[in-house]
This record gives structure tokens, C-alpha cells and sequence, in this order.
């Protein structure tokens, strides 16, 4: 008779896997924290703040150099009021082969920490991966490659984690990858094989509406379905962030529309058994409302600004620099990022330049960057800001991301100029979606003169307006060494950005030009560029859209007679 509770058992484990998961399971409620320092500096707001939202699972960006001891007390407090803690860890390129290694630390790190604490109420109780290589340039030119090698890592990643079966793994994917096949079994969607591998998914599925073939539910169903089919537990997970496009993020229509939205899903999606609760971008944009980029007050000055081209000079003249920017009343920097340089060589000088208060923004550029084969070039320098300001102090941090690229230089812009303009508003729509995704200005030089050129398929709308529109502040390049000229070519930019409430900085040359002596304050001297500017800056006062000066470039200006 004792086979009777065996057949028993038996038939409710059928039932569950042919009913999933319980209705009476309790559904998680997830959000990310990115900046481990948070849980240190704000342990007691953090739980807070996950008590009053009912979080049930926090996935923490680990920084692998703090010693154990961090973690434990926030980790034990979190269980006490009923919270999991993930840690999370992930970088596009860790899709490749030639990093497996360097995504495996993380297991190792979780591994040893979870051994060394005494108490099972202060160990991390999964790790998941977020790596998104569609961010790379080589998603676009050699995806089956990068997919290939993307798999072979989550392959070894699983079964590192698996060795032991006590870590709980999971995947942040997009939406989208249902319509991408799995290499070497196109009847299989990629997102089918992903989800196979992990224990849970997090879909993001950043829209801001559930309804119609663009809304949430249209987008996760195929998902849902092979998460049921394979029995995986699936997070729906929204954004609170700003992005590139306004139906991608709750960022607009705030916390409480969130929230409207959020409370329909179990209804909504109480048909798929993997449905298992849902996740929300990020804590710090949660928490603060719609805050995209960190709080500054406006500045009680205009800007006055300078190039820093040569980045080596961060070291070999970072106090030079900064003392040159004191007394000439320098408060932006534009530097140009040379990505062979160590993050510390950045940071030592960012530090020191907040110190004096002057703001920075990384800085790249090439005429070839307006064309299509160039946009990786732009995503693989918005990617190194990105990376460095994950790893960087606030007092460290770049501000934005500014691109000096005039393809008007080139022999394509007078061969076919409405090609170049179409691949240069491709590569700005990518920038600028990437920019805003890693919490970056986007910025640009750009000629003022081009208010005079239409934009492709839009005849009437000078392209000026179609970057200044998109930008959150733009620097045009007004290179003339007379105040009435300066603002006779920036009058109608300001104009119109005062219409839409954009920014713009003006910039001035101080390098000699063989265009004309009229293009340059190299011949007048900086004397004279400083009272024509001091005039520029009257007559433009008027225009909330003015933000101040720029003057190209610091080791010009320097160098520059009196």
C-alpha cells in the first residue's frame, strides 16, 4: 500500500508540469541596481524603498574588488524582508570567445563568496547575465560569427553555474531575438534556444503600452509560448529609463502610469504558466521618478569651453591644463577618448576637473564616421564611456559624449551629398539611441552654415534643425573673428532652438586657417577674441537657447599671440 503515495506524487508533478507553475505561486517583482556603491552609501533607502514597492529580487551589479564583508549585512537584510539579491554582471563583449574567461569570473567570485559566509541568509541565490551583443559593431557585419561564439560561452557559463546546483541562472534578452534563427538550426528562434539555457528570462520588453501590434503583450507572446513549452519561468521587464524612442520607456509618462500598466499584467498574461512576475529598469530611475542623467543644477554661468585633442596630455599636462582653465574661466572640456589609454589615466583628471567645476565629455570623431561602415567606430566610443562610467566614482564620470565628424570635407559631399546625409543621420539616430541608453549627453560640432542644406525627404527642414532637434546640445562652429559675423550665422539656429527648448554652444577658432583671415582670431589674437566673444555673448543674451562659447582648441588657444 505504500505505492499509493508514490502514484500520488506522481500525478501532481504531471498535473504541474502539464499546468506550470501554481497559481498560487508567489510572482517576483525585480529591479536592478548597477551602482554597487548604493548598497553601501544607502543600504536602509534601498529597503526601504523595495518594501514600499513589494520587490521581491534585486539583481546587483557586483564589483568584484570590495571585499565580502560589503555585501553580507545588505544581503542578510534583504532576506529579512523577504528579497532575493542576484548579482548580475554582463558587457557586449562578453558574447566572444576570446572573453569566456572574463565572463566566468563572476562565477567564481559568486562561488567563493557564497562559501566563505557562515549564513545561508547572506548568499547571493543566482547570477544573471545581461551581455546584449547586438551592441557590437560585429552584430552588423559578422552576426552568425558573434551568435556562434555568444552560444559556446552561455554553454560553459551554465555548466560552471550547474556544477554545484545551487545558483539559480538567468538571462536579460530582448524581445526581438524570436525573429533571429539559431545558427545551424534555423527552425529554432534564437530566443527559444537562449531561454533553453537559464533557468529564468528576463524579456525586455520596453514599451510603454500593452496593447496593439506594437505593444507589449503583441511583442512577448511568441516568448511566452516557447518559455511555456520549455517550462521556464519568465520576468516581463519595463523601462524607466530615457531612450531614443519615446514608446520604449515609461520615462515620459512617469511611475504611476508604470504602475497602471504593470497591475493588468498577471490578468493579461494569466494564460501562460511561465509567467512568473516582472522586472523594472532600473532602482535609481525607479526611485527618482523619470531622472535620466545625474542631477545638475543649471549652471549659474554660461558655458565657456575648449577642445582637449590629444589625450596623452591628461598626463603629461592634466594641472597645466586645469590651471589654464582657471584663469580663463574654462568650465567644459571637450577631450578626445584614446581607448588604448588606462580608465585610470581618465579619472585621475575628471576627478580634479569636477573638483574645479568644469564638466567633461568624452569626444571622438572622423569625417568617415558619417558613413554607414563607420557607425561600430561611434558605438564602440559610446560603449568605452559607458564602461568607464560603470566602473568610475560620480567625481569621475563623463558627462556625455560629443562628436566632431564634418563630412563636408570629404570628396563623397560633393559627389552625392544626399547619400552622405542619409548615413550621417543613420549613424546619428544610433548615437544618440546608445548615448541616452547609457545615461550620455549626445553632442555634436556641426558647421552653422548648414541651416542652408535640406534634409533628405524633407525639403524644408534645413538638416541644422534635424540634429539640433535630436541633440541634447550642439556646437556650431561659427568660425568667423568678428562678433557681428558670429552671430549672423548662428541668429536663426538659436532661433529655431528656442522654439523646440534645445541648447546650443557657439564655437570659435583660434588655429590658423588658410581659408581666410577671416575665419580665425589667430591673426587678431586672443585679446581680441575675448572682447569680441564678451560682445557675441550680449548680443545673443536674449536666446534661452545660448549656452555659451567654445574655443577650438585648448593648445591653439594657449600657444595664441595676445
Amino acid at each position: 500500500m505504500k505505492a499509493a503515495p508514490i502514484y500520488l506524487s506522481v500525478l501532481c508533478l504531471t498535473l504541474g508540469f502539464l499546468f506550470g507553475f501554481s497559481p498560487a505561486e508567489k510572482k517576483s517583482k525585480a529591479t536592478w541596481i548597477w551602482q554597487s556603491e548604493t548598497i553601501g552609501e544607502d543600504k536602509q533607502h534601498v529597503l526601504d524603498f523595495c518594501k514600499q514597492s513589494e520587490i521581491t529580487l534585486i539583481y546587483l551589479r557586483v564589483d568584484m574588488n570590495k571585499p565580502y564583508d560589503y555585501y553580507r549585512s545588505f544581503i542578510r537584510d534583504a532576506a529579512a524582508q523577504g528579497i532575493e539579491v542576484h548579482a548580475v554582471a554582463g558587457h557586449p563583449a562578453w558574447a566572444l570567445a576570446s572573453n569566456q574567461q572574463r565572463m566566468l569570473k563572476i562565477v567564481q567570485w559568486v562561488k567563493k563568496y557564497n562559501e566563505a559566509v557562515t549564513s545561508a541568509g547572506e548568499r547571493f541565490k543566482g547570477i544573471q547575465l545581461d551581455i546584449e551583443p547586438y551592441l557590437l559593431p560585429q552584430w552588423e557585419t559578422e552576426r552568425e560569427r558573434v551568435i556562434r561564439e555568444w552560444q559556446s560561452n552561455i554553454k560553459v557559463f551554465t555548466a560552471e553555474l550547474q556544477k554545484d546546483g545551487q545558483l539559480h541562472s538567468s538571462l536579460a534578452m530582448p524581445f526581438w531575438l524570436d525573429d533571429i534563427p539559431t545558427p545551424g538550426d534555423p527552425s529554432v528562434p534564437l530566443s527559444k534556444w537562449l531561454m533553453s539555457r537559464f533557468d529564468t528570462i528576463c524579456i525586455m520588453a520596453y514599451r510603454d503600452k500593452l496593447d496593439g501590434p506594437n505593444g507589449l503583450l503583441a511583442l512577448v507572446e511568441q516568448e511566452m509560448e516557447q518559455a511555456d513549452e520549455l517550462e521556464r519561468r519568465v520576468l516581463i521587464a519595463v523601462n524607466l529609463k530615457e531612450l531614443g524612442d519615446d514608446h520604449a520607456s515609461f520615462a515620459e509618462e512617469g511611475v504611476d502610469e508604470m504602475n497602471r500598466v504593470l497591475q493588468q499584467l498577471p490578468d493579461r498574461l494569466a494564460q501562460h504558466p511561465s509567467y512568473a512576475g516582472q522586472a523594472v529598469h532600473d532602482y535609481r530611475r525607479w526611485k527618482e521618478g523619470v531622472q535620466v542623467l545625474p542631477e545638475k543644477p543649471e549652471p549659474a554661468t554660461l558655458y565657456r569651453g575648449t577642445y582637449i585633442w590629444r589625450a596623452e596630455t591628461l598626463e603629461t599636462e592634466g594641472d597645466e591644463i586645469l590651471s589654464f582653465a582657471r584663469e580663463n574661466g574654462v568650465n567644459l572640456l571637450y577631450v578626445r577618448i584614446d581607448r588604448e589609454r588606462p580608465f585610470s589615466m581618465y579619472r585621475d583628471f575628471v576627478r580634479k576637473a569636477q573638483g574645479e567645476g568644469i564638466e567633461v565629455h568624452a569626444m571622438g570623431g572622423h569625417p568617415v564616421w558619417a558613413l554607414a561602415p563607420s557607425k561600430g567606430k561611434i558605438l564602440a566610443l559610446v560603449d568605452w564611456v559607458k564602461a568607464y562610467n560603470e566602473e568610475a566614482a560620480a567625481a569621475e564620470k563623463f558627462r556625455g559624449v560629443h562628436l566632431d565628424i564634418e563630412p563636408y570635407v570629404m570628396p563623397q559631399w560633393r559627389e552625392n551629398r544626399e547619400s552622405v546625409l542619409r548615413q550621417w543621420m543613420g549613424n546619428m539616430q544610433a548615437f544618440i539611441s546608445e548615448a541616452k541608453a547609457g545615461g550620455l549627453e549626445a553632442s555634436i560640432d556641426m558647421a552653422a552654415w548648414l541651416d542652408n542644406t535640406p534634409t533628405p525627404g524633407q525639403p524644408d527642414t534645413p538638416i541644422s534643425h534635424w540634429m539640433i532637434e535630436r541633440l541634447d546640445h550642439t556646437t556650431l562652429m561659427a568660425f568667423r573673428d568678428h562678433a557681428d559675423s558670429i552671430v549672423g550665422l548662428v541668429e536663426n539656429q538659436l532661433k529655431y532652438a528656442d522654439s523646440i527648448g534645445k541648447k546650443l554652444v557657439v564655437a570659435v577658432e583660434t588655429k590658423e586657417s588658410h581659408e581666410g583671415k577671416f575665419v580665425s582670431f589667430y591673426e587678431e589674437g586672443m585679446g581680441e577674441m575675448n572682447r569680441q566673444l564678451k560682445q557675441v555673448t550680449e548680443l545673443l543674451k536674449g536666446y534661452s537657447s545660448y549656452m555659451g562659447q567654445a574655443i577650438h582648441a585648448y593648445e591653439y588657444w594657449k600657444n595664441g599671440k595676445e
